[in-house]
């Protein structure tokens, strides 16, 4: 069975792993990022502005993202995890890597997600 795009789909079935409605995930990374959002925007006073500044990303987008529709794409979503703990530590309960009592280093961390912000192409 061939895809919109022409790619084939696996021969046991139709669905796609990624696709799959009944987990849900796309939902849960939107909402654990709008969360995430929330949470650095009423602690630290931080402004959807502010969340533009960091990631480049138009208002409408930023303003989405707080309300958990869509989630931020890949450099938008390393800018934020770069700059947001809340947003980094979302996602490292997302990819089950919250350990309990192990804490990252969060500003050596920060910088390596700097130095690949800064490494991506512009635009």
């Amino acid at each position: 069975m061939r895809t919109k795009k022409g790619n084939l789909l696996h021969s046991k079935g139709k669905k796609l792993p990624f696709l799959d409605v009944e987990t849900q995930a796309p939902i849960g990374y939107a909402r654990a990022i709008a969360e995430a959002l929330r949470q650095e925007m009423n602690a630290d006073g931080v402004s959807a502005k502010t969340i533009m500044r960091w990631t480049g990303a138009s208002e409408r987008a930023v303003k989405g993202w707080i309300g958990g529709k869509p989630g931020p794409r890949g450099e938008h979503l390393i800018a934020l995890m770069a700059e947001s703990d809340a947003v980094f530590l979302a996602m490292l309960r997302l990819a089950r890597r919250d350990r309990s009592g192990h804490s990252p280093d969060l500003d050596a961390v920060r910088e390596h997600l700097r130095r690949a912000l800064s490494a991506l192409p512009p635009g």
